[in-house]
């Protein structure tokens, strides 16, 4: 499967990095949300080129979802990027909003000792489409302040909004790049979501997932799907799910469709497991 040719890069988006740049001078935190997934390929490559020497946090969103031992060597990895600051967190649950919140009081007081008036930091989170910045937005604000949804694209247009503790935060739309460099990026967004799926091939995107899976979590594929054992080649993988879950047509043919979009569903709500799509390193 290539996705060469793609170049999903909506207008909005591009409004989105100018908004970045016309407004990180209001800021004084840039929180970059990646998907602890798919940490590399969740990133925005002009990210760091836009906040230059800014304070900056990492936050390694759907930890919940992702392998716990490659969570412990990525936020090991990104923290000798931000001195440290790398925050582990499922948004969903609310597990490390704790450690976020008081990684920003920090950075607050340390800014506050330079000024002589006090002020509320002010933060921006960035992050590309479907990373999950609209459920992290509602923890820290404790209301549904922003829109939530499985799809890219949902969040529309910046506003500032008020945390509990009177800290400012400024929302943007996420953003991706205009081109993928590398093929094997954006197949692996799509695994999680970060793409629409309407500009790839569902079946074949889920036939590959079943190949990564098979080589780097087979216990997980196995179990999930009440397989005895794995064939190497991927297909017939493919069709051993369908039939043990009855995804089957007339004619005892296979329904490819049905398989595919339950692969990607359960693969992207952790149903199969916790699996991390990239390790440091690689």
């Amino acid at each position: 499967m290539t996705i060469e040719n793609i170049n999903w890069y909506p207008g909005h988006m591009k409004k989105t990095r100018e908004l970045i740049q016309e407004n990180l001078k209001l800021v004084d935190v840039v929180v970059e949300l990646l998907d602890a997934r798919i940490p590399l390929s969740s990133r925005n490559p002009i990210i760091g080129e836009l906040v230059g020497d800014k304070n900056r946090i990492i936050v390694l969103n759907k930890s919940d979802l992702s392998d716990s031992d490659a969570n412990k060597k990525w936020k090991e990895h990104f923290s000798k990027e931000v001195s440290g600051q790398v925050v582990l967190v499922d948004s969903m649950r609310g597990t490390g909003i704790k450690d976020l919140m008081s990684l920003m009081k920090k950075i607050e007081e340390d800014l506050n000792k330079e000024r002589t008036r006090q002020k509320k930091l002010r933060l921006m989170i960035v992050g590309v489409p479907n990373v999950g910045k609209s459920s992290l937005i509602n923890r820290l604000t404790g209301r549904k302040a922003a829109k939530t949804g499985d799809k890219p694209g949902v969040t529309k247009g910046k506003q500032w909004l008020t945390l509990e503790n009177g800290m400012q935060l400024l929302d943007t739309p996420g953003i991706l790049w205009p081109k993928f460099e590398d093929p094997k990026v954006g197949v692996v967004l799509a695994y999680c979501g970060s793409i629409k799926e309407e500009i790839l091939d569902k079946e074949t995107l889920a036939l590959n997932l079943i190949e990564l899976l098979q080589n780097e979590y087979p216990s997980l594929l196995m179990e999930r799907y009440k397989l005895e054992e794995l064939d190497e080649v991927p297909l017939e993988n493919m069709d051993n799910i369908a039939r043990k879950r009855g995804f089957i047509l007339p004619g005892k043919r296979i329904d490819y469709e049905r398989c595919a979009r339950t692969v990607l569903d359960e693969f992207r709500s952790g149903t199969i497991g916790r699996i991390t799509l990239e390790k440091v390193g690689e």
